[in-house]
């Protein structure tokens, strides 16, 4: 339990518009990890999983653990997040099919849940019956308590905005974690912990750097990155990205007022739901009078010709 829950990402589903009762056996990631590994809980026969995400493939072992039959994971998006191994992993060693394109569009069953309506991207109508169905992905960060507390948040993260010391709107008040960001590893969030505590101390004993700062914006196709301001005194040991579209070895350019503070390629394919990192070390070049920092995505033509960050 501890290993699968170490590896498991943070934060809360988001609230998905999905017409029907709210009946017997619909649950969250979180309910049903608890329900399985922490009480023993039965949670059902006969289940369907809503997001093809690797939090999805988390569900599925948890649900496999207790004897559930999966019906199938389901997602609306063109095609899973799952990456290879984890898709084949599903279909072939779990017999388990991944549909994508296909988007619930009610649940059946009144006292329990009988099943799951679905449209396919041409149009058409199906039902998999089932007695368990697992919302999982889309997640949004832990605010609350943040926002009841007047602390700003940022629209795309949904959670505060914060700087490289994360460090909020409200003097004295830090972000980490799944308050800060959805859908990510635990022990990431407990690396930022570990990092923003030398912040705390620098407040605390005055020795920290004057807040403030310009904001990061991101550009479509990009959706949200984390932190969110820039603070040159501010030292980031890297940014947390996402992306709504995917993007196949795209590169992140990096500029302030029309001057360029950073370029990474990144070797790999960027997908929906799924972490993209950048480097951090360029906040050192940002004006802290000047304009927004924007992170765009480019290409290979943009005058960049090596894996190395520039």
């Amino acid at each position: 339990m501890a290993a699968l829950l170490d590896r498991a990402p943070t934060g809360s589903p988001s609230a998905r518009l999905v017409p029907g009762t709210r009946a017997a056996g619909v649950l969250t990631t979180g309910e049903l990890l608890q329900a399985v590994h922490l009480y023993g809980q039965r949670v059902g026969t006969r289940a369907v999983v809503v997001g093809a995400e690797p939090v999805g493939y988390a569900a599925l072992s948890a649900l496999r653990r207790a004897g559930v039959t999966v019906a199938a994971l389901t997602t609306e998006e063109p095609r899973h997040q799952l990456g290879l191994a984890w898709a084949a992993a599903a279909r072939l060693g779990h017999g388990v099919p991944v549909l994508t394109g296909a988007t619930v569009v009610e649940l059946l069953g009144g006292g329990r849940v009988s099943g799951v309506r679905l449209r396919h991207r041409d149009g058409r109508l199906t039902t998999v019956d089932c007695d368990t169905v697992v919302f999982t992905g889309d997640f949004v960060p832990d605010h609350e308590l943040a926002r009841r507390g007047g602390v700003a948040l940022d629209p795309g993260t949904r959670g505060p905005a914060v700087d490289g010391a994360f460090r909020t709107g409200a003097e004295g008040v830090f972000a980490v974690g799944n308050v800060l960001h959805a859908v990510e590893p635990a022990l990431w969030a407990a690396r930022e912990g570990a990092l923003a505590a030398d912040a705390v101390r620098g407040f605390l004993d005055g020795s920290g750097p004057a807040a403030g700062g310009p904001a990061i914006e991101v550009a479509a196709p990009l959706r949200w990155v984390a932190p969110n301001r820039a603070v040159p005194q501010v030292p980031v040991e890297g940014f947390v990205l996402r992306t709504s579209e995917a993007l196949t070895r795209p590169v992140l350019v990096v500029t302030q007022d029309g001057r360029r503070l950073h370029r990474q390629y990144v070797p790999r394919r960027a997908l929906p739901h799924r972490t993209l990192r950048l480097t951090g070390h360029w906040t050192g070049k940002v004006d802290a009078a000047g304009g927004p920092v924007r992170i765009t995505v480019g290409g290979l033509g943009d005058g960049f010709f090596g894996a190395a960050a520039k």
